[in-house]
């Protein structure tokens, strides 16, 4: 993070972010800089995060979770922001179990070792990014003979604009990856 926005304290937040905060800590063993960076204004940060989970904690639809991810990384890496490819490109290698994945979709979603069905997810995904004023008929069509359905659909959608607003704030902010991101899923997690 830059000077200008620093990450806050543990110490002062607010009990309820606190709480949060210390449970991804737990989870993860490290507090990811975005909890920190985004708790500079606990009102944001509390709609940021509920926006978040309902999206990629979400256990109806099709959508897996390394799809979700890869989605993130995918578009976070069209719109060039380190902190979400490096941080979510980790989750996309752990729930895909695929060490390689993260750094092929970030660099050439189009010739990564994905499965057709991600493929079009991605390039569905990747118009919604660039040029979701052009999205028609034939963009559902695509998606629904690889078996998404009308209500899939609009997740992918609404990940790639959530992830959109995200990648704009951490970009701007300075916010930069935690080391921890970066060996995440590329080695085995030593066992404790």
């Amino acid at each position: 993070m830059t000077e200008r926005y620093p990450l806050a304290e543990l110490k002062d937040l607010p009990e309820d972010i606190r709480t949060q905060v210390l449970a991804v800590q737990e989870k993860a063993g490290f507090v990811p800089n975005v909890f920190l960076g985004l708790a500079r204004r606990p009102a944001e940060w509390r709609a940021f995060f509920a926006y978040h989970d309902a999206l990629m904690l979400k256990e109806e639809g099709s959508l897996t979770k390394g799809d979700r991810e890869m989605i993130v990384t995918a578009t976070s890496a069209v719109n060039k922001c380190l902190y979400c490819v490096v941080a979510h490109g980790a989750l996309l290698r752990i729930y895909e179990k695929k060490p390689l994945v993260a750094d092929q979709v970030a660099v050439n979603w189009r010739k990564a070792d994905i499965t057709p069905r991600q493929h079009a997810m991605l390039a569905f995904a990747m118009k919604v990014c660039e040029h979701s004023d052009q999205i028609d008929e034939g963009d559902f069509a695509a998606l629904h003979a690889h078996g998404f359905d009308d209500e899939d659909i609009w997740d992918i959608a609404s990940i790639t604009a959530f992830f959109g607003l995200s990648n704009r704030i951490a970009s701007f902010s300075g916010m930069q990856p935690n080391p921890e991101f970066f060996l995440m899923g590329r080695v085995p997690r030593e066992k404790k």
